[in-house]
């Protein structure tokens, strides 16, 4: 779940002009990015290029149930954490908003994030 200042700002000055129903909303950009996508957003923002591992999906399986055997830090329920999908929807806030889509992209967002870390 990732949330660009420009969406976030946006949707703020949003929220103060208009008038919405009291509630839970979820506040992140439309499109979701995979952590490889952020690998790559970050190098390509530092100039460099992008290093990952394709692990076989077999050797993590053996590492983790070693880590179950052994309580190491990588074991089943960490690997679980690790892989799961944390996608979020915005759908809410911009029905009550009446908006279709967020003003700014996940990945110019994104980019913009990595270039003012320099």
């Amino acid at each position: 779940m990732y949330t660009s200042i420009d969406n976030l700002t946006y949707l703020i000055n949003q929220i103060v002009e208009k008038e919405i129903e009291s509630g839970i909303y979820q506040i992140a950009d439309d499109e979701t990015l995979s952590t490889n996508e952020i690998i790559r957003l970050i190098a390509t923002s530092q100039s460099r290029r992008s290093s990952i591992w394709n692990i076989p999906e077999k050797l993590i399986s053996l590492s983790t149930r070693i880590g179950d055997v052994l309580h190491l830090p990588l074991n089943s329920e960490r690997l679980k954490k690790l892989t799961e999908s944390y996608v979020v929807s915005n759908q809410k806030i911009k029905k009550a908003l009446g908006i279709e889509n967020m003003p700014a992209n996940a990945k110019e967002g994104m980019k913009k994030t990595f270039e003012s870390f320099q």
